[in-house]
């Protein structure tokens, strides 16, 4: 994929510190870029940006996504530091961990995939907003065909299953994405909402996998399983394609995208309710305290 020069470019990368969003920060970096590595762990913040070739600066922000404080802090810190921003690159996350709350006891999957990146969006979006060509993409997954929101108990504290958790919190970033690019579309702004998935990467995501289930993961080969250097192709094309549109959602393009590379892929019909997304806006709005871009 021809990535096109990213010089003058201010990009925020979560998690940018190993797999999906290293490879992504990287490409950055290396086409000119100014790049962020959001990163709750600053020490391989800092590993993974000595790691990056340049040309464009690099630069390390903390950034715990499972704290409401911590998300504040690190926006109001990437203000002082930037004048704007061109991208912000929601990639961050969790897959099937033990039962846990975040720090202001939100489920962790829920609260870190999608709660964390919804009000890190809404405190970065005024540095987005004025910028032409400026674009926030959210990672989904495959998985989140397999979710549901269950509004009755989105923190899953009635009865907890970890790939179903999983699969609402990715399928919580596209009913995101989609809204927030419906709400950038009726303001006028010239900022764009895209969504990508990296397919079956071999990525850290695994590591709550039980051992001998991620031993395996990692034996498989194509057409099953990808590098992570792959896996953020979709990601980079919904961040820099000149022709990447408001609401597009980029995957794999193999056998059902789970390895490939990348080019405009569906989502299941539970991710275009229109009512499922405006309620998991005003839900996501009264559970962080961050409210923006109003309907």
């Amino acid at each position: 994929m021809d990535v096109p020069d990213q010089a003058g470019r201010t990009a925020v990368v979560t998690g940018a510190n190993s797999g999906i969003g290293f490879e992504t920060a990287r490409v950055l970096a290396e086409h000119g870029a100014t790049v962020v590595l959001a990163c709750r762990d600053t020490a391989k913040g800092e590993a993974a940006a000595a790691r990056i070739a340049g040309p464009g600066p690099v630069s390390v922000q903390h950034l715990d996504l499972g704290s409401l404080a911590s998300v504040r802090a690190a926006a109001s810190e990437i203000h002082t530091r930037h004048q704007r921003l061109d991208l912000l690159i929601n990639n961050a996350g969790l897959m099937m961990p033990p039962h846990g709350t975040t720090t202001d006891g939100f489920e962790l999957q829920f609260g870190t995939n999608h709660l964390g990146h919804f009000a890190l969006t809404g405190l970065l979006l005024d540095l987005l907003l004025p910028v032409a060509g400026s674009r926030v993409v959210t990672v989904s997954s495959n998985m989140h065909r397999a979710g549901r929101m269950n509004f009755a108990d989105l923190q899953s504290t009635q009865r907890y299953r970890r790939v179903a958790a999983y699969g609402q919190s990715k399928l919580a970033n596209l009913l995101f994405s989609y809204e927030l690019q419906r709400r950038l579309a009726a303001a006028g702004a010239p900022a764009r909402a895209l969504a990508a998935h990296p397919g079956t990467a071999l990525t850290g995501l695994t590591r709550y996998f039980p051992p001998a289930m991620d031993r395996a993961y990692h034996a498989m080969g194509q057409p099953i399983v990808q590098s992570a250097q792959l896996g953020a192709l979709p990601t980079l094309r919904a961040g820099t394609d000149p022709a990447a549109r408001g609401g597009d959602y980029y995957g794999p393009d193999g056998w059902l995208e789970f390895t490939g590379y990348p080019h405009r892929v569906s989502s299941s019909a539970r991710s275009h309710d229109a009512q499922a997304q405006r309620r998991l806006w005003q839900e996501s709005e009264r559970l962080t305290g961050v409210q923006y871009l109003d309907a």
